[in-house]
């Protein structure tokens, strides 16, 4: 299942019941962080109308809604690259 959350991100559920949040817009631990502060439709105003940023921040949980928590003790990662994000939804995807 694809879902989408606030014009700046979305989360994807697996089979196994993980799930995985991608979050790329403001107010999220990535470069666009501080663009129009809690102004989630700001991507609408803008000429290509899509928020922009080189990194995102990830979250994961499974069905019974417990979090996963990454080594230093988060349940979010921050500034997450590309590729990463990629490497984080093969894994979710097959635990």
């Amino acid at each position: 299942m694809f879902k989408t959350v606030q014009n700046r991100g979305f989360q994807m559920t697996f089979e196994n019941g993980w799930t995985i949040s991608v979050q790329f817009g403001t107010g999220n631990y990535c470069e666009a962080r501080s663009i129009a502060p809690g102004d989630y439709d700001a991507p609408m105003n803008t000429p290509d109308r899509v928020w922009k940023s080189s990194d995102a921040e990830i979250a994961i949980w499974d069905a019974q809604g417990n979090w996963h928590k990454f080594k230093n003790g988060d349940t979010v990662k921050g500034w997450c690259t590309p590729n990463e994000v990629a490497q984080w939804i093969g894994k979710v995807s097959k635990w």
